[in-house]
């Protein structure tokens, strides 16, 4: 009888002993997520959309990829992109001897015109200088153009100043100016504008 009642308790000493440890592991394990969640949640977040600030470009830099955007697009014959950096009053001075283009859709007109004749272009601009004054600005460079015109090699060479005026916070040219310097002996092609062996209004470089 006495050997029964103590494996008895000792059963019940072993249960509650089992019983307490679980409780004591559930109390721990409660406590640390209570702590780990008053960590995160004190812990200050933070903002990784600082960490790599975009630094606004000065307006010299504004227009100097501006630039680059149009002779890229003049070059694979895109009037639509060369329009958003356009005025619709914009003139344009180009290498021959010809009167000014006035308004965007007649210099329009004339590039696609004479683009549709070219094959194989390849412009280069280098020597940019770009002025600020304002809302004004002026950027100067030179351009080695070289095409197949209507299937005859041209070459030129020049330089390009453009005239820009700043219109809710977006750079336009207002006037276009281009000087052939030095053209390569090539046969003009039919309907082109008289004097000049690249395109109309501006040849001009990426």
């Amino acid at each position: 009888m006495n050997c029964v009642h103590t494996r008895r308790n000792v059963l019940r000493i072993c249960a509650l002993w089992w019983i307490a440890a679980t409780l004591i592991l559930c109390a721990s394990s409660s406590n640390a997520q209570q702590k780990d969640k008053k960590k995160k949640k004190d812990a200050p977040t933070v903002d990784n959309s600082s960490a790599n600030p975009i630094v606004p470009m000065t307006d010299e830099q504004q227009i100097d990829y501006m630039i680059s955007e149009v002779l890229g697009a003049w070059q694979i014959g895109d009037s639509t992109r060369m329009h958003k950096s356009y005025s619709d009053d914009v003139s344009v001075v180009n290498g021959g001897w010809a009167p000014p283009i006035l308004g965007w859709a007649n210099y329009e007109a004339l590039y696609k015109l004479q683009r549709s004749k070219m094959q194989q272009v390849r412009m280069d601009r280098s020597n940019t200088y770009i002025k600020v004054n304002g809302n004004a600005a002026w950027a100067c460079f030179q351009w080695d153009f070289a095409a197949a015109i209507e299937g005859a090699p041209s070459a030129a060479r020049g330089q390009t100043t453009y005239v820009l005026i700043k219109k809710d916070n977006h750079w336009l040219i207002a006037h276009d100016h281009t000087s052939v310097i030095q053209a390569a002996p090539a046969q003009a092609p039919s309907n082109t504008v008289p004097g000049s062996a690249a395109p109309p209004a501006k040849p001009a470089a990426n």
